[in-house]
């Protein structure tokens, strides 16, 4: 669950970007399971860079999240239709009011399509290690471990999307609450 832990893999490199910028994934072949998209953002400590962090701990705060469209008349497998749903890539924009510094950005995908078995969500998940410039003044959280993020019994972990006779009001994306500027 957490970025950069095989050592086997060699150092990415960090990219530098503005704060305000848009910045993007390509992901090997297209999301093809139905559920949200979240990216989460955790700078580097003092002492610290992008690439000598572990992201331990909870220093991890969500800068988005996708929310699903429902549909007000249910048939299988058409009742959430989420946005991202088999794109070969994913952008959004760095907070224009990120404080400038070291962080690792994660963006993952959380496949619900077995969710109503508990334990069966499976995650999907890339990292990037980013030197933020011209930042703001913003104070990001609240915070997040990973693992540790999620609970097994989260709503937005444990449902059926694929029950054509159980209709939610709404979708509740799991983990904390996005930080906004």
């Amino acid at each position: 669950m957490r970025c950069f832990q095989d050592d086997n893999i060699p150092d990415p490199g960090t990219i530098t970007v503005k704060a305000g910028d848009d910045i993007g994934f390509v992901v090997a072949g297209r999301i093809i399971h139905e559920g949200p998209l979240l990216w989460y953002m955790a700078r580097a400590p003092t002492g610290k860079t992008a690439a000598s962090m572990d992201g331990s701990g909870p220093i991890w705060f969500k800068i988005n999240e996708t929310h699903p469209f429902i549909r007000t008349t249910p048939a299988p497998l058409d009742m959430f239709a989420w946005p991202w749903y088999n794109a070969s890539e994913v952008h959004l924009k760095i907070p224009k009011c990120l404080p400038s510094g070291q962080y690792l950005l994660r963006v993952e995908s959380i496949a619900l399509h077995i969710a109503f078995l508990e334990g069966q969500h499976e995650f999907f998940g890339a990292c990037a290690q980013l030197k933020v410039t011209n930042g703001g003044i913003g104070r990001p959280g609240p915070f997040a471990s990973f693992p540790g993020a999620y609970t097994d019994d989260e709503p937005g972990l444990f449902l059926d999307i694929h029950d054509d006779w159980v209709q939610p009001e709404q979708y509740d994306v799991p983990g904390p609450a996005v930080w906004t500027c």
